[in-house]
């Protein structure tokens, strides 16, 4: 049992072991060939920042079921809370009657949220549905048609996210025609275009203006959708002054700024949310995966004059179950107890110690990151900068073999996203395999 070991990781079997590969065979003959599992990894169970697979293996985990379980899996309060909740009512759908749960957390989102006066919270059940909600209410309030996004940018995969995002080809591929009158603009990444960070918000906040002046008139352009900090695009953090320059853009032109939060909120980057380090008020700002740790639920919050579509406009079954609300009332509570100074102290010696493995991997090309969402990004000569998919790859294996959970984000970054909890031994554990993997 996962009580009985203090060790972690703690590997006892080879991977996938006997119980695992058997739950993985039969998976993959019933379930959809789309899923993209990086690793053989069946799980049993999780607690805090440990999952123990099928065969007894512990493993330190550095996903949180991709930024998910802010809280570490099955915090004893959030899981408490849900089977409270689940002796008195499982579901009644908040679009069609009231119950306490959904009210209580949409007084506390309107109230969290930055520049939170007067705020409306719509729910749903992830991330790519808050996205949707969003790019409706923006088409809807604004009377304009196009919505600008970023390159890079991942807002989900349905239609209309999917039309947004621009990660990777893939998740594009054979779905066309998506939604029309969606462009997209340059995100800065410093260390790609190899500029000052003033320089490098110049050069996008320029593309964008030439946009705006030759494609797509300023005038019925409804929305920018953005994320603070790219999340599938690579774990990018901009320039300091970037976000802060494109909201005078917006404002300038009656545009509305939406802030997809759905991997950097919640608490993820030190802060509740990500915009907060740039200084800026989302109009809109999308939330899910963190928000509920583990259960499923999303939110767009935006000022009451800005949601004021009618009754009827947009609704969700699902969308602020009683479960779900609850877990994100504790999960709320614990943030702002402890778990966000814990991210934003955690995630600094985190990077400390990532940032000082750079002299001895030519590999590590760039070490980047707020809080505990850092990445590290791979490169086959660091003069030319280019990337190393292959390489970032086999670190993920090797690194799973040793005991360490993580993903890959972007063309050839390691995504580090764990859950909240972490302490710094574990850190430390995780940067001594990471040395491991590529030294190897």
């Amino acid at each position: 049992m996962m009580n009985a070991i203090e060790s972690v990781p703690a590997i006892r079997t080879p991977l996938p072991g006997p119980l695992a590969k058997a739950l993985i065979e039969r998976d993959e003959r019933f379930t959809s060939p789309s899923y993209t599992r990086e690793y053989p990894l069946a799980v049993k169970a999780g607690r805090g920042a440990v999952i123990e697979d099928l065969d007894g293996n512990l493993f330190l985990d550095f996903t949180a079921g991709i930024a998910v379980c802010a809280t570490g899996h099955c915090h004893p309060r959030v899981v408490a809370a849900v089977k409270e909740q689940a002796d008195l009512l499982l579901h009644m759908s908040g679009t069609d009657f009231y119950y306490p749960p959904q009210a209580n957390l949409a007084e506390r989102l309107a109230g969290l949220v930055p520049g939170g006066r007067n705020n409306r919270v719509f729910f749903t059940n992830s991330g790519a549905e808050a996205v949707e909600a969003a790019f409706k209410l923006a088409r809807l309030h604004t009377r304009r048609k196009f919505v600008i996004a970023f390159f890079g940018g991942f807002h989900g995969r349905t239609m209309g996210a999917l039309s947004l995002t621009a990660s990777k080809t893939v998740q594009r591929s054979g779905f066309a025609p998506l939604v029309p009158m969606v462009a997209h603009a340059d995100f800065p990444n410093v260390y790609r275009s190899g500029l000052s960070p003033e320089a490098t918000s110049d050069e996008c906040l320029a593309s964008i203006e030439t946009l705006l002046a030759r494609t797509i008139p300023a005038d019925e352009v409804a929305a920018f959708i953005v994320e603070p900090i790219q999340g599938e695009g690579g774990y990018i953090v901009p320039p300091p002054d970037f976000h802060r320059r494109l909201k005078e853009l917006a404002s300038r032109h009656g545009i509305l700024y939406v802030a997809d939060e759905v991997q950097a909120g919640m608490g993820r980057t030190g802060k509740m949310f990500a915009s907060e380090h740039f200084g800026v008020e989302p109009d809109i700002i999308c939330l899910a995966k963190g928000i509920a740790s583990g259960l499923p639920l999303g939110a767009i919050v935006a000022r009451e004059e800005i949601m004021d579509w009618p009754p009827g406009s947009h609704a969700s079954t699902f969308g602020g179950n009683p479960l779900a609300c609850v877990a994100a009332l504790e999960t709320v509570n614990l943030l702002e107890e402890d778990l966000m100074k814990n991210a934003a102290d955690t995630g600094a010696f985190l990077l400390q110690e990532l940032r000082a493995l750079a002299p001895r991997f030519p590999l590590i090309g760039d070490v980047r990151g707020l809080g505990l969402m850092v990445g590290v990004e791979l490169v086959r000569d660091r003069a030319t900068k280019e990337p190393a998919p292959q390489e970032r790859d086999a670190v993920v294996q090797r690194c799973f073999h040793q005991g360490l959970l993580l993903l890959g984000c972007g063309k050839s970054t390691l995504r580090f996203c764990p859950p909240l909890v972490i302490t710094r031994e574990q850190a430390a554990t995780a940067v001594k395999i990471l040395a491991n993997a590529l030294g190897s």
